[in-house]
């Protein structure tokens, strides 16, 4: 018998972020999330987002064992500014049982109901900020730290419930060049030279800051045209600003201002922190950090996570300023592999950027739609 239990308590919540742990205790390729950050996110006293947005937390128990989890969310602004009558689900996980994954599925949809919403979609986050997508392709291939690994038997449950392709994702493994392209070189000169702009680069994480609130504010102006985006807002960054400055190295921030200083375009990459993370196993106490600080600083993989340019100086070139620095920072760190963060498959603009560079559409990712 399965029996369906809403989260009502601190313990509750940790035993349902750590249920992916015992699922995918055997796979090499799950990536544990830092159990703490998780229970956080999770946590309307934690995470701003809850000033607007609603969530239920529900564990599903089989023969009194957990056999999946997943959340239920209404992002207000979604529902009300954006008039999307949408009710999310995400931090969904599950043994290879369809009548779990209907049950679990089923208290999303009566959430929904409750709340006269028209239809459900998933997996996501509160906004378009957080994880999404149940993978596709690439089982074989460890998550980063910024997406979900599930078991392949994930979309085959969605099909046979009846739940239709929304939005699906894609990343790219990019062979990095051992050394910068002359014309590569040559061009970005040109376009730094054309439109007076100068490059910023820095020593301590911290500089970075005085920045933040600029990239967020072009991240709203590149990608607002796509079909799964939600405005960022303010607590929001400020939320991410404290939660990732620890994992960024200044040497892989790139940013590029224009003849005022105002800033134009970035690209923030990091070292990957995989391997790191799955040593840690969900721990972030000190001696565990020191896998993350290692990663920062001898590593052969990079994760390229967000670029934003202004749509001013879109199609004028500037990315190849980004990549000539991106590419020198590579060499210099002894980068040899980049994997790029998931894509819209529409966003085309975006996926012709690795066009000049030895890529593998590696992996793919996909939330679904029903309605109720």
């Amino acid at each position: 018998m399965i029996t369906i239990k809403e989260i009502t308590s601190k313990g509750d919540l940790t035993t349902f972020v750590k249920f992916p742990f015992y699922l995918y205790k055997d796979s090499p390729y799950y990536v544990p999330s830092i159990i703490k950050e998780e229970v956080d996110v999770m946590d309307p006293k934690k995470n701003p987002v809850f000033k607007n947005a609603e969530a239920k937390y529900f564990l599903a128990y089989k023969n009194d064992k957990i056999v999946g989890r997943i959340a239920a969310i209404v992002n207000w602004i979604e529902v009300n500014e954006q008039k999307k009558p949408k009710v999310r689900f995400g931090w969904f996980d599950v043994i290879d049982d369809i009548e779990v994954t209907k049950a679990l599925l089923q208290k999303v949809a009566d959430f929904g109901k409750q709340h006269s919403l028209e239809y459900m979609e998933g997996p996501v986050g509160f906004s378009n900020m957080d994880k999404a997508g149940i993978l596709i392709k690439g089982f074989d291939e460890l998550n980063t730290m910024i997406t979900w690994y599930n078991y392949p038997y994930y979309g085959d449950h969605m099909e046979q419930l009846g739940f239709e392709p929304a939005a699906t994702w894609v990343e790219y493994k990019i062979k990095v060049p051992k050394e910068t392209k002359e014309k590569v070189i040559k061009f970005a000169e040109v376009i730094k030279k054309r439109y007076q702009l100068s490059l910023l680069k820095f020593k301590k994480s911290k500089e970075i800051l005085k920045y933040a609130d600029d990239m967020f504010d072009l991240l709203n102006k590149t990608y607002s045209s796509l079909q799964t985006f939600v405005p960022i807002q303010q607590y929001q960054i400020d939320m991410y600003k404290k939660k990732y400055l620890p994992y960024l190295n200044p040497d892989y921030i790139t940013c590029i201002a224009d003849n005022k200083g105002k800033l134009i375009a970035f690209a923030i990459v990091m070292p990957s922190f995989s391997k790191a993370l799955k040593k840690m196993n969900g721990k972030i106490y000190p001696l565990r950090f020191l896998h993350i600080l290692r990663a920062q600083r001898r590593n052969d993989t990079a994760a390229f996570y967000l670029i934003g340019v202004d749509p001013e100086y879109q199609n004028k070139g500037v990315t190849a300023l980004i990549f000539k620095e991106m590419n020198e920072t590579f060499i210099r760190n002894g980068i040899e592999t980049v994997e790029t963060n998931p894509e819209l498959e529409e966003n085309k603009a975006v996926q012709a950027l690795w066009n000049g560079y030895e890529h593998d559409l590696h992996k793919k990712r996909r939330t679904f739609r029903k309605s109720i």
